[in-house]
């Protein structure tokens, strides 16, 4: 007998709704909603704005004398890069330099962290920090005490300024404030790579602000939005998910995230075996495809080169609907360059493709 999946607090907005379920990381999530699916939510996120429930996300606390000194001997960026008011990506690295986990950081001061980690991992990261702790220094695994709700788009701005909510972060910065009496935070993150917000709450508030956003989104006609069309927004920014682009065998050097790592930091988890990584130049690295034929990538579908031998494998594959053509990430020998040529095997049919550099479209998440 497995166990039951849990589920959001907006759960019973996404049955009503329509949506359809599925699990993500023991947790029962929509896919997408009825009256025109992932294409139609990708298109409000791209053009307007969407609102997502990710409050599958894990959730914990670090807090005591030395929290965020702790935090960094850990975790592989630099807490110093940043300060209080800033959140920060980051990895959980084994000692092999694979990835456990990537995450956010949220620095609150400097005996206290908040993070946000992948919902299948949050108890392995909080159990890996718990072992290392020293004493004074607290883990607490807050998964179901707060909701997250993304709101993504151009029109994101406009949609929380009509909440009286703050807008106008900087990119990766929050704001702590209070809705209808409830206190929230308000980070300009998200994983879609238009301009965005996340909004983290207590559980019990979540549904009311769910129903609040959706109504601030109406006249912008704005749509909730399922994990799916999460997926094909992330895949165009090149963003990475961990169990495919990321992994225990894929570590930050082999998938483009070195820039998520504090090198000169005296120590952090997996430091020695990604330096030595690093330095040796061997291994496969995460590159972009488009598919110049006809076909869609999925995972673990083998690249060749056209000369027919096999150079990688795609690790996150999926039909761009801005770019209404396939795109994919692939692990690809270090001999496979930007602009070259190749070909994936699709159930035993070449697909050419040209190997790139993501993101696949315009960036906007940076955006002034």
């Amino acid at each position: 007998m497995t166990d039951a999946l849990r589920t959001s607090p907006i759960h019973d907005r996404h049955v009503a709704l329509g949506a359809k379920m599925a699990d993500f990381g023991g947790w029962e999530m929509p896919i997408e909603y009825p009256g025109g699916g992932v294409v139609r939510e990708h298109t409000a996120v791209r053009e307007r704005v969407g609102l997502f429930d990710v409050s599958h996300l894990g959730k914990a606390s670090v807090t005591g004398p030395g929290a965020a000194d702790f935090v960094n001997r850990c975790l592989t960026n630099d807490l110093g890069r940043i300060g209080p008011g800033k959140a920060q990506y980051t990895l959980c690295c084994a000692d092999n330099g694979g990835v456990v986990d990537d995450l956010i950081a949220y620095l609150r001061a400097d005996d206290d962290v908040f993070l946000i980690p992948n919902a299948a991992n949050t108890a392995t990261v909080v159990q890996m920090l718990r072992d290392e702790a020293p004493d004074g220094v607290e883990i607490v695994d807050r998964h179901e005490d707060y909701a997250v709700l993304a709101v993504q788009g151009p029109k994101s701005d406009e949609v929380l300024q009509s909440l009286g909510l703050p807008v106008d972060h900087d990119y990766m910065s929050y704001d702590d404030a209070t809705w209808e009496g409830d206190p929230l935070t308000v980070c300009r993150t998200g994983y879609t790579g238009e301009r965005g917000y996340e909004l983290v709450i207590a559980s019990e508030h979540a549904m009311a602000l769910w129903d609040a956003l959706i109504e601030a989104m109406e006249p912008y006609e704005g749509l909730p939005c399922g994990l799916g069309a999460r997926d094909t927004l992330r895949t165009e920014m090149g963003y990475p998910l961990h169990g495919n682009d990321l992994s225990l065998d894929i570590t930050p050097v082999m998938a483009g995230s070195a820039w998520a790592v504090g090198w000169d930091k005296p120590t952090f988890w997996g430091k020695d075996a990604l330096v030595a990584q690093r330095v040796a130049k061997e291994s496969r690295l995460l590159r972009g495809l488009v598919v110049t034929g006809r076909g869609i990538p999925r995972p673990h579908l083998s690249v060749k080169n056209t000369e027919g031998d096999v150079v990688g494998e795609v690790t996150s594959g999926t039909f761009s609907p801005t770019r209404k053509q396939g795109i994919a990430l692939a692990l690809l020998d270090r001999s496979v360059k930007i602009g070259d040529e190749v070909v994936i095997d699709v159930r035993g049919r070449d697909v050419p493709a040209e190997v790139t550099k993501p993101p696949f479209v315009e960036v906007q998440v940076r955006q002034a």
